[in-house]
């Protein structure tokens, strides 16, 4: 296994590329596919070899346990390609180790990170063209494991399918964000897999959401599973807040997801000299600083949109809207972020890796 390297990754080429009919300067998120996908299937206690194949549709049974007990997990990457047409990743360790923790507190099989790591370079030189070299612009990379074992009874399966296909898309957000701080409903509680990126996880998000959303909301703030007196993550990013000249965001827990653009902010910020503290953070403080000034900037953190700015915030009944500001955190961080992920930077931190 220690061996183990992309020429060892058996590649069936599709007979006909779609490439030529997508239109690259128009891209969505997440809407358009790449020609192939890696598979790796699990059974008889181990995981196979992986191997591309052409983009195609998933058989399973009725039985399969994914549909009865919910046994999926993913990870969310994206590629960059820089103008010499050389191939960026942005701290792909994270992401195979953080998907190897989800799949334990899921009881799914780990996968060797070899087959991960390897996988992914060996499909990103099947779909190099692929990766969209537009302004804004990346490969989105999907990676993710689910239970294919067949059976109704309730416990884990004994066959599961890691599969990673990939997506050339444009910006996830856009225009003005506008959130609801939640004051019912919980993403997650204490002793759940609210750390782990579970599938279920984001299900549930959807009708608290919507119910937002029927108020004039784009998204909402979690808050804690108790009191509802903390605020832990904005829709399903990680979420920061600025008070004065200080960048708070709240401790990750079991509630809330150890997100690596989380922590990329938080070490760059350092390096910036801009102040951080990563404590909880009352509802109250919110509404206190849009009352008095000092709260000057609320952003969602995540790796498809890197930094999601926040307008304006309701709760209860009261909406408070933020002033737009010329030189904000959120805009400075992101273009640094950008600029390492895309090869326009040195990069102190070591974040980049290329393929």
């Amino acid at each position: 296994m220690g061996n183990f390297t992309k020429n060892d990754i058996k590649a069936i080429k599709t007979e006909k590329s779609k490439i030529d009919s997508i239109d690259f300067d128009n891209l969505a998120f997440g809407q358009v596919f790449s020609d192939h996908m890696l598979v790796c299937n699990y059974s008889n206690g181990e995981w196979h070899p992986p191997t591309i194949e052409p983009y195609s549709p998933i058989t399973l049974a009725p039985s399969a346990k994914i549909f009865h007990y919910g046994q999926s997990i993913f990870e969310g990457m994206k590629a960059y390609k820089d103008t010499n047409n050389d191939v960026f990743l942005f701290r792909p360790m994270d992401n195979v180790k953080r998907l190897n923790i989800s799949a334990k507190r899921l009881a799914i099989p780990e996968v060797p990170e070899a087959y991960f790591l390897e996988g992914l370079k060996a499909l990103l030189e099947v779909d190099k063209d692929w990766i969209p070299t537009n302004e804004g612009s990346s490969l989105y990379i999907r990676p993710f494991i689910f239970a294919s074992g067949e059976g109704f009874h309730a416990s884990p399966a004994d066959a599961y399918k890691f599969i990673i296909c990939t997506a050339p898309s444009g910006a996830y957000f856009a225009g003005k964000i506008d959130v609801l701080i939640e004051e019912k409903y919980s993403r997650s509680a204490n002793g759940g897999v609210g750390f782990a990126k579970a599938g279920g996880n984001y299900a549930g998000q959807f009708y608290p959401t919507q119910l937002a959303k029927d108020r004039g909301y784009q998204q909402v703030i979690w808050t804690d599973d108790t009191s509802h007196e903390y605020i832990e993550e904005a829709g399903a990013m990680n979420v920061f807040v600025r008070i004065n000249d200080t960048l708070l965001t709240s401790p990750t827990s079991d509630r809330i997801l150890d997100g690596i653009t989380r922590k990329s902010i938080l070490e760059l910020a350092k390096a910036e000299g801009i102040k951080t503290e990563v404590r909880p953070i009352k509802v109250s403080e919110l509404v206190e600083g849009a009352k008095n000034g000092s709260l000057k900037e609320i952003f969602g953190a995540g790796t498809a949109a890197v930094i999601s700015p926040i307008s304006g915030f309701g709760f209860k009944e009261d909406k408070y809207d933020l002033e737009t500001l010329e030189d904000s955190f959120a805009s400075r961080l992101k273009s640094k972020i950008i600029a390492i992920q895309t090869n326009k930077v040195e990069d102190p931190f070591g974040w980049r890796m290329k393929m």
